[in-house]
């Protein structure tokens, strides 16, 4: 009889420190998710066949800080609004300033504003296209896109000719023919560049499904763009 207030505060402690540990995983996973890096599902098919509809992957938060810049053939995760969809898209009020929260620290879907696109020219690039019969052209430089675009997609079936203003990003789905991209906003305000502001990360691993674990990595062909104009030798 003695010994079961002592017993029974061991167990209390067992509990406390129990708590105390999840407490700490959970806040460690949080601040993981809100600075360092955070996950995502792929939503569409306008990435094949580098990425699949379901697959999951980890957005690096980091890539780009401390001075770094996003760099030509990246994959980036970013908020469409005020590019792709109109500011008024943005949650608004307290319930939206929550969502938001909770998609920041990874408690809630990333939502309809986030979008999975790689980057073909950045600040300053001169970027043209004549339509399905020639490859798109970086700075006058032709980009061979044979690695990564869907087989049997042209590189665009949309001829355009643009010079992406400072701070801003031309992104484009690598399943051209399924991607809603920079040339669906051609005609629009913002003329669908995106604000570099508005990457939330580079999408650097896919993590699910096991079968399509793989790392991103940046096509070699964005290498021969070098020295050509814009920012991109520098990030």
């Amino acid at each position: 009889m003695d010994g079961e207030p002592e017993e029974e505060a061991e167990g209390g402690r067992w509990v406390r420190d129990l708590l105390l540990l999840a407490g700490i995983c959970l806040l460690t996973l949080l601040l993981v998710n809100a600075f360092v890096a955070r996950p995502f599902a792929v939503p569409s098919g306008s990435m094949e066949n580098t990425l699949m509809p379901g697959d999951r992957l980890v957005a690096n938060k980091l890539a780009y800080a401390f001075g770094g810049h996003v760099r030509r053939g990246d994959v980036v995760v970013f908020d469409g609004t005020g590019s792709f969809l109109p500011e008024s898209a943005a949650p608004k009020g307290v319930g939206g300033t929550l969502r938001a929260l909770g998609q920041d620290l990874g408690l809630a879907p990333a939502g309809d504003t986030v979008y999975v696109k790689r980057v073909i020219g950045v600040g300053g690039d001169r970027i043209t296209s004549p339509g399905p019969d020639g490859p798109l052209t970086v700075n006058g430089v032709p980009l061979d896109e044979s690695s990564y675009l869907r087989l049997g997609d042209a590189p665009s079936r949309v001829a355009f000719d643009i010079v992406v203003p400072a701070g801003k990003l031309w992104v484009m789905g690598d399943h051209r023919n399924a991607s809603r991209d920079s040339r669906d906003h051609l005609g629009e305000p913002g003329g669908g560049f995106v604000p570099e502001d508005k990457v939330i990360g580079r999408a650097d691993w896919v993590v699910l499904p096991v079968g399509h674990w793989t790392s991103l990595d940046r096509p070699a062909p964005f290498a021969a763009l070098g020295g050509t104009g814009g920012h991109g030798d520098k990030g």
